[in-house]
């Protein structure tokens, strides 16, 4: 009943309450709502977007899925880049090590393919040997014992968007600016961060087509800044 009223709001152009955002995103992650109910959900958000404070409550519900890491042992700068997506983007497994030798620590929560994009954890895995399934302990012992890690989306940190980002792919619903924002927002705070660098793509290999869907992203994942607590550039 509740995802039901949610989709008459939004498609209405009615906000959504705060609890019922962080309620449908809860019942999700515990398998309440089955996919099919969500794909509804996600192209009601798709086709009539989503207002500032709802792209929060969105955001705060997916991190506060999960376990947030904290880095207290750490007595440096703990940031991390974060891609849009496109096609043949590595920036990522260069600029990462680049920043953990200038002193910085890396911790960098990385997502799989995503429509025609391959991601970064997918790029990782054809190394042999290279292991991007790790617990949450060792995640944060590389951080601090080389400076950098990067690692696949878990059950325990971020559910939501593992689950959401899964089922993004395959509903045609991965170029919605909220769930974009909500999607690279909610992983980027669960990993504990200081800052945050966006790498904004666009271009017929991005999902941002146009300079101007470019920047609107990039103001909205901006607008997030103050409200969850983030510095981003």
């Amino acid at each position: 009943m509740i995802l039901q009223n949610q989709i008459d709001l939004k498609s209405n152009g009615k906000p959504i309450p705060d609890e019922d955002l962080k309620l449908l995103i809860k019942s999700f992650v515990e398998n309440k709502i089955d996919d099919k109910s969500m794909t509804e959900f996600l192209k009601a958000v798709k086709t009539y977007g989503m207002t500032k404070q709802e792209t929060i409550s969105l955001t705060e519900a997916m991190f506060q899925s999960g376990e947030i890491i904290e880095f207290n042992e750490i007595d440096t700068y703990v940031s991390d880049k974060h891609s849009t997506g496109g096609v043949g983007d590595k920036v990522s497994m260069i600029l990462g090590p680049i920043l953990a030798a200038g002193g910085q620590a890396i911790p960098m929560l990385a997502g799989r393919s995503l429509a025609h994009t391959g991601g970064t954890i997918d790029k990782l895995e054809t190394i042999p040997g290279f292991q991007t399934n790790l617990t949450t302990d060792d995640f944060i012992n590389n951080v601090q014992e080389i400076g950098i890690c990067i690692m696949s989306q878990t059950d325990s940190i971020c559910p939501a968007d593992k689950k959401m980002y899964a089922l993004r792919d395959i509903t045609d619903t991965i170029d919605s600016v909220p769930l974009i924002c909500g999607s690279i927002m909610s992983k980027k705070i669960a990993e504990g961060i200081d800052g945050l660098v966006l790498d904004i793509k666009i271009g017929n290999g991005a999902f941002m087509k146009t300079i101007n869907q470019g920047m609107d992203l990039g103001n909205a994942l901006q607008k997030l800044e103050k409200p969850l607590v983030l510095k981003q550039k």
